[in-house]
């Protein structure tokens, strides 16, 4: 059995899809089952990070855990106790989801969100593997409503490049570590196959939607005032607009081979996923989710 938390998430319900693909029982933990849309078979618990005693529930008699916080400095603390609570139910394998360059001096504040769940892991004492994606293809769905509505693209990174993942080979990686211990004490760093800036992925787009797109960068003050907007906390707005900075200051211009390693192939391009995707951008699916990336 294998418990999947942030299971309707980009990540987990991925996760969940190509487990079910394989014929591995999955065990999926929400807080809200009503609402979950996950594939026949699986089982659906309900929880929450606040409740120890419904981690428990949902974590007894698994055999392996992939473990998705909640991004934030309000949250490190509830990391390390979920991972905690699901060790001492008995879980021996655990794959956390981290972020790429986490305790990096350079990237600030938002370095050091998903610390203490990467120490609670390796300390666990159960077999571990920690994924460190670069930035999700999917950030870019936040764009869809600007592109339908022929609106200018908003960019936080200027010219920073990144090595922009699809979401699905992240959650590739993560299925097989949750099913083989060859991947026990391994942290990788996963990135696409290329270094992109937003205006390279807006060309992307445009090419794949056959129109033209507009790219406008977006000032801080601008950016803290949308987040506000959004309600997150001042903590959380000063940790997301360093990590824009770290960006545009060329700090996520990272590739490796980490992902080729895990899985022996290379992943996929920022344009095979703007191409699988397309209709996202073209018309509004109901209650269609936004990606969120570990980087913005």
């Amino acid at each position: 059995m294998i418990l999947i938390t942030g299971a309707t998430g980009t990540i987990g319900s991925e996760i969940v899809r190509q487990l079910v693909a394989r014929g591995e029982r999955v065990r999926a933990f929400t807080r809200d089952p009503a609402q979950a849309q996950l594939p026949a078979g699986v089982e659906v618990v309900r929880g929450d990070y606040h409740d120890a005693a419904s981690i428990t529930a949902a974590a007894t008699g698994a055999d392996a855990a992939f473990i998705v916080g909640i991004l934030g400095p309000e949250y490190v603390d509830i990391e390390h106790a979920l991972i905690t609570t699901v060790r001492d139910a008995g879980v021996g394998r655990i794959v956390k989801l981290s972020a790429i360059g986490t305790g990096e001096d350079e990237l600030g504040r938002i370095g050091t969100w998903h610390l203490p769940g990467e120490q609670a892991v390796r300390g666990s004492g159960a077999e571990w593997t920690i994924l460190r994606p670069s930035s999700f293809a999917s950030n870019t769905l936040s764009w869809a409503d600007a592109i339908r509505n022929g609106r200018p693209v908003p960019s936080m990174t200027g010219t920073g490049q990144q090595g922009v993942i699809d979401p699905r080979d992240v959650s590739a990686v993560a299925v097989e570590a949750l099913v083989s211990s060859e991947h026990t004490g391994r942290s990788y760093t996963l990135t696409g196959p290329e270094l992109l800036t937003s205006a390279d992925q807006a060309a992307v787009l445009a090419e794949v939607l056959g129109r033209p797109l507009e790219v406008v960068d977006v000032p801080n003050d601008a950016a803290r005032e949308h987040m506000r907007t959004a309600g997150l906390s001042e903590a959380f707005i000063d940790g997301a607009l360093a990590g824009q900075e770290y960006v545009r200051s060329g700090g996520n211009a990272v590739l490796t081979d980490d992902f080729r390693e895990a899985l022996g192939r290379s992943p996929r391009t920022y344009a095979e996923w703007a191409a699988d995707h397309a209709a996202l951008f073209r018309e509004a699916p109901a209650g269609a989710a936004r990606g969120r990336g570990t980087i913005a």
